[in-house]
């Protein structure tokens, strides 16, 4: 298994071709709920693509600084700026990896938003073998599971001062 780098022209063609994919798909829906932290830019780059409404759901299931999982937490709420969920929604994230993230998902918007929610499908950047569930859509399948490093990934080993004892150093304060 040898490790995916993305550069951030990558980064956003593959966001691009999903966007493209998903049109190409003629399915039409009025919501994308993204999952934070993964799910935010590519939701963000949907929404304004196709100008739905954004929902976020915070989620985390990696530790910091490690390549394992630890137990799955869901923010209480979404957060979004409609009053209600739209009743076709687009859930995006970046990858699915195990899988478990989507897969428990989509019965947490069903138990918390059902009411105004018919169908849900799913959408990411990279699907990986290992995966429990398929996505809706996706760009890469990638049958080796390699560790994606994403270009943010960069600012996870960094503070604000190491950036503010760098380059972007203030020469007025000595």
């Amino acid at each position: 298994m040898s490790d995916l780098f993305v550069s951030w022209a990558d980064y956003y063609e593959i966001v691009e071709k999903l966007a493209a994919a998903i049109y190409r798909s003629g399915w039409e829906f009025n919501q994308i709920v993204c999952l934070a932290k993964g799910g935010l830019r590519v939701g963000d780059t949907l929404a304004r693509l196709y100008d739905v409404p954004l929902a976020i759901l915070s989620t985390s299931s990696y530790r910091s600084g490690s390549h394992g999982r630890s137990t799955l937490v869901f923010s209480r709420d979404l957060t979004m700026t409609t009053l209600n969920l739209g009743s076709r929604v687009l859930l995006v994230d970046d990858l699915v990896d195990s899988g478990v993230t989507l897969q428990k998902t989509i019965p947490w918007i069903h138990q918390h938003y059902g009411f105004y929610v018919e169908e849900v499908r799913t959408a990411v950047l990279w699907y990986k073998a290992c995966s429990v569930i398929q996505p809706d859509y996706y760009v890469d399948y990638l049958p080796d599971n390699p560790w994606i490093h994403q270009p943010f990934e960069k600012y996870e080993a960094m503070e604000p001062k190491d950036l503010a004892q760098s380059r972007f150093a203030d020469p007025a304060q000595g």
